[in-house]
């Protein structure tokens, strides 16, 4: 019964996993671009989460403190200011989470890093 369980799961999350390691959408236009102040970019990760943004937020928050919440309408951005944006909009039963890098980021929160985290609070 136990193994029954354990090979959905497991892959859920290596299925996950596999998407956030080559995720790249520059054909989808990223949410709230127009004021992420990271010109525009097209997301680098943009994937669907079974789990709620107040979730997200409070779990990405957990893991990098310099990251501050902001409310836009019915979604929460997420950013330390300088490199990261993360949108994460209520969608069927969870979230879309799109997250965006400036060109220009330093390493304050390194890119994989920032991959993992995304991967663990959005599974």
């Amino acid at each position: 019964m136990t193994k029954t369980l354990l090979v959905p799961a497991a892959s859920t999350v290596l299925l996950t996993l596999a998407t956030l390691a080559g995720c790249s959408s520059p054909g989808l236009p990223p949410p709230g671009s127009a004021s992420s102040g990271l010109g525009g970019t097209a997301p680098m990760i943009y994937v669907q989460s079974a789990r709620q943004p107040d979730d997200i937020t409070s779990c990405l928050q957990d893991r990098a403190s310099s990251l501050r919440a902001a409310n836009l309408g019915n979604a929460i951005q997420l950013g330390d200011g300088h490199d990261w944006l993360i949108t994460l909009t209520p969608s069927r039963g969870g979230s879309t989470v799109a997250v965006q890098k400036a060109a220009n980021a330093s390493d304050r929160i390194p890119e994989p890093e920032m991959r993992f985290d995304i991967a663990r609070c959005t599974t």
